[in-house]
């Protein structure tokens, strides 16, 4: 249970069909908290977000936003929530700074907030500019601002930076940081980018087929579920007859045939790599591409849930 939970999910499930969307989740999560959900598409993520956000309603348990449920309390929560979808479209004509400028009046800010927002966003070049002439980046950026605009206690994000080059990523990644670090604001993002939540969130949360299968920050993670070393290489011939198995050093081996590669999950390389080199010196086996790396988050979500992420 996070300390001062801004969001509590008791037992949601949500069923369309014979599809379980989302089924008996419990989460919470605490103030200022980033908090990442990775899943392949069908996972759930999108639904169970769109259940937090009001947009649909659970077949069964209770979402509490600051303590309290979404029935009755519609008009106070929707004032402490910002959302950014994957793409926003805007009206061409009009500038970035009249954009922001009709967005404010929905909530009846005045224009400080607006520069405050085009500092944020790093946008105060482009103020004068149509939003039609904006790049990708840019319009990310200009959604990003707009769902900052009434100061949310709440920011839910959907793939913000889905289909940005890396540099427009980065820019995106260095907005939510400086929030990160000078606001409260409790911040709930899905991703399809590893790299994404390793970088901005203090949990993860890796769903799958409507359930959450871990939680926790990176290093928990990683600690709890598998062995901190890889070695991983190409090999012609079958992995089984080099006896590996049979070793205090391997954790768990992983055989893709399609592709030829071994997996070994090792509690030291410095102890595992000369035992793996030994049993190919024989020259029966041809080893191609041998690499040795720690556990990353993208190994797990294999692991989990036997599939990758953009599967």
């Amino acid at each position: 249970m996070a300390a001062n939970p801004v969001i509590e999910i008791r037992n949601v499930r949500k069923y369309f069909k014979s599809v379980k969307a989302v089924d008996g989740i419990d989460l919470s999560i605490g103030e200022a908290e980033f908090l990442a959900l990775l899943g392949p598409n069908g996972a759930g993520k999108t639904t169970l977000v769109e259940m937090i956000e009001g947009l649909q309603k659970p077949d069964s348990g209770e979402i509490l936003i600051m303590g309290r449920p979404w029935k009755g309390n519609e008009n106070y929560l929707r004032r402490f929530l910002g959302i950014s979808l994957q793409e926003t479209r805007f009206i061409d004509k009009l500038t970035a700074v009249e954009t922001l400028r009709l967005f404010a009046s929905f909530y009846g800010i005045g224009e400080q907030r607006i520069d405050e927002i085009l500092e944020l966003i790093r946008l105060q070049d482009k103020r004068k500019a149509y939003t039609v002439n904006l790049s990708g980046g840019q319009r990310q950026r200009l959604a990003l601002g707009i769902a900052l605009m009434n100061s949310p206690s709440v920011l839910l994000l959907d793939e913000p930076t889905s289909g940005l080059d890396p540099n427009s990523r980065r820019e995106i990644w260095d907005i939510l940081m400086d929030l990160k670090r000078n606001q409260h604001t409790t911040m709930i993002l899905t991703t399809h980018y590893m790299e994404e939540a390793s970088f901005l969130c203090d949990k993860i949360i890796i769903m799958d087929n409507g359930n959450i299968l871990a939680e926790g920050t990176l290093e928990e993670l990683l600690t709890k579920n598998h062995s901190d070393e890889i070695i991983e290489f190409n090999l012609e011939g079958n992995p089984d007859e080099l006896d590996l198995n049979n070793n205090n050093w391997l954790k768990k081996l992983k055989w893709d045939p399609e592709r030829k590669k071994v997996t070994l999950y090792v509690t030291e390389i410095i102890q595992a790599l000369p035992h793996v080199l030994e049993k190919t010196e024989s020259g029966r086996y041809r080893i191609m591409g041998l690499e040795c790396r720690k556990t990353t988050l993208d190994d797990l979500f294999i692991s989990l849930t036997g599939r990758r992420l953009d599967d």
